[in-house]
């Protein structure tokens, strides 16, 4: 097991992307701290299957937007497991419209939960990595991020971010061993398309246009996730790594 000893945080870590990451990361050895926001049960689901791989769980309620909240859950963390190697900046929220239609509430939580949250997090994470020799950092974003999609205005621009923040964070905390890049996926089929009002669509047209043949799938992002968060993965820092099954390369 690649992450024996490892303890993980990861934001979102009870569904779809986030529930195969924090899997994978047990598997791998790692315990989990589960942070989730609205709904207890998934969260608490998914611990019991971490436990099930003999490895610790631990579920904490935060919303990411508060920073009051971020302090809270690193307290928490703290006190249940004194240490933390492993960050995974999943959790995701937005306001999904046209740009004309943004407004500023939409904006602001929409940037405020998927971007500032890493800055945070990762402010509090740093210095319990350094008092271990180090750890991983992962951000997970989008296509979205340089790619022009419906209705995503707020939630590509707080993606790119998202991604311009873990460049900093790459090369600011380099000098404490720690390792921070992002995962950026290509459409993956997990409840957050709900949300789409063109899911149908996109569906479709990323079954035909993926040159893999098929849809990328959360087990996917999560194994190169882990990746990252070895140490054969060291000298990779500030990258976003495109998983897509080639979706994102141009037309031949």
């Amino acid at each position: 097991m690649t992450l024996e000893g490892n303890i993980a945080l990861v934001t979102g870590g009870s569904r779809g992307i986030g529930r195969a990451i924090s899997l994978k990361l047990a598997a791998e050895g790692a315990d989990i701290i589960i942070n989730f926001f609205r709904n207890r049960g998934p969260a608490e689901e998914t611990a019991q299957e971490i436990e099930r791989l003999g490895r610790r769980a631990y579920v904490i309620k935060a919303n990411l937007g508060d920073p009051e909240k971020i302090d809270d859950l690193f307290r928490q963390l703290r006190e249940q497991t004194g240490g933390l190697d492993i960050l995974i900046a999943n959790a995701a929220s937005g306001f999904l419209r046209p740009a004309l239609q943004q407004d500023a509430r939409g904006w602001d939580w929409t940037l405020n939960i998927n971007a500032r949250s890493l800055l945070l997090l990762a402010k509090q994470a740093a210095p319990l990595m350094a008092e271990r020799g180090g750890g991983s950092i992962v951000a997970i974003s989008s296509l979205g991020s340089q790619r022009v999609m419906a209705n995503y205005v707020a939630v590509g621009a707080s993606k790119a971010a998202l991604e311009a923040i873990v460049r900093y964070l790459a090369v600011e905390l380099a000098p404490q061993g720690i390792v921070v890049n992002a995962v950026s996926g290509g459409l993956v089929e997990t409840e957050a398309l709900e949300h789409f009002p063109n899911r149908e669509e996109m569906l479709r047209a990323g079954r035909e246009l993926t040159p893999a043949g098929r849809l990328v799938t959360p087990e996917d992002i999560a194994g190169v996730v882990h990746f990252l968060c070895t140490p054969v993965a060291s000298m990779i820092r500030g990258q976003t790594i495109i998983v897509d099954g080639g979706y994102s390369l141009p037309a031949m």
